[in-house]
């Protein structure tokens, strides 16, 4: 008598699958909220930077007869400001992606993994087309020539956004459960502009100065991100081990944080 044939397991492919199919979902609601109520959401999301390195540019142009590096103010602050933007747009998206995703997350299907996930997919992918477009503008535009090296670019970037992942993950959780907290880390995070190496490099501060922000990891980013664009430019104090290990620290700890305790964010 021949045997029966036993069905092979669906449920993780399925489970994967709808995972997936969950993030998707997430992600083109965000792209309907975030960028769609306006005709020019995305065109603002590539304006908003674009205007600031043109202040910054036009602004110290009449201070300074060049720039720290190079002779272009507009690439200088650029390369300075889209890495800074990168961790500071994936931190913000991060941090409110339970409460963005509040009503949603009563239904099983949906995880605040999935959350969290569908918000920095698409925050990611904005910002690297911004980016994109704002280096592509200044090179064409301003006719500029210069030896692009990809690798230290990729790395600065990623690094940002897996920053802002970890630290945006913990902060999500935080940021609801004690509001007092959020107000503070507004206010704490104010002069990160004027302290990440953004409108100048790192090797201009004064030692005791360059001591204390070495500890910023947005100030490593953004000299890495300049070893791309300036191939004379050798840093000697960047380390992406430091970089790296908050960022991982941060996610595992706001992750397993979140895990434990998001649903009382649902309560609140």
């Amino acid at each position: 008598m021949a045997s029966t044939p036993v069905p092979l397991p669906q449920g993780r492919p399925n489970r994967r699958f709808q995972n997936l199919r969950t993030i998707t979902a997430l992600i083109l609601r965000e792209m309907s909220s975030t960028y769609g109520r306006s005709p020019g959401g995305y065109v603002w999301a590539v304006l908003e930077p674009v205007a600031i390195v043109l202040i910054l540019a036009v602004a110290f142009s009449f201070l300074l007869r060049s720039p720290s590096l190079g002779t272009s103010f507009v690439l200088f602050y650029a390369t300075g400001l889209m890495p800074f933007r990168m961790y500071q747009e994936i931190h913000q998206v991060t941090a409110s992606a339970i409460r963005y995703s509040k009503a949603l997350l009563v239904y099983p299907a949906v995880s605040f993994l999935d959350a969290l996930l569908a918000r920095f997919i698409l925050a990611v992918l904005t910002q690297l087309t911004v980016t994109y477009l704002i280096f592509a503008g200044i090179l064409v535009t301003l006719d500029l020539r210069v030896a692009l090296e990809f690798g230290p670019i990729l790395l600065a970037f990623s690094a940002a956004a897996l920053l802002g992942f970890g630290i945006g993950s913990v902060n999500c959780l935080l940021f609801e459960l004690f509001p007092i907290w959020k107000s503070l880390w507004t206010a704490a995070s104010r002069p990160l502009l004027l302290l990440s190496a953004i409108i100048y490099i790192y090797e201009d501060l004064p030692r005791f100065a360059q001591n204390i922000l070495w500890y910023n990891p947005l100030v490593h980013l953004t000299g890495l991100t300049r070893t791309g664009f300036y191939s004379y430019y050798e840093p000697d104090y960047i380390s992406m081990a430091f970089v790296f290990a908050i960022a991982l620290i941060s996610l595992f700890f706001g992750l397993m944080l979140l895990r434990r305790h998001y649903r009382k964010i649902l309560m609140i």
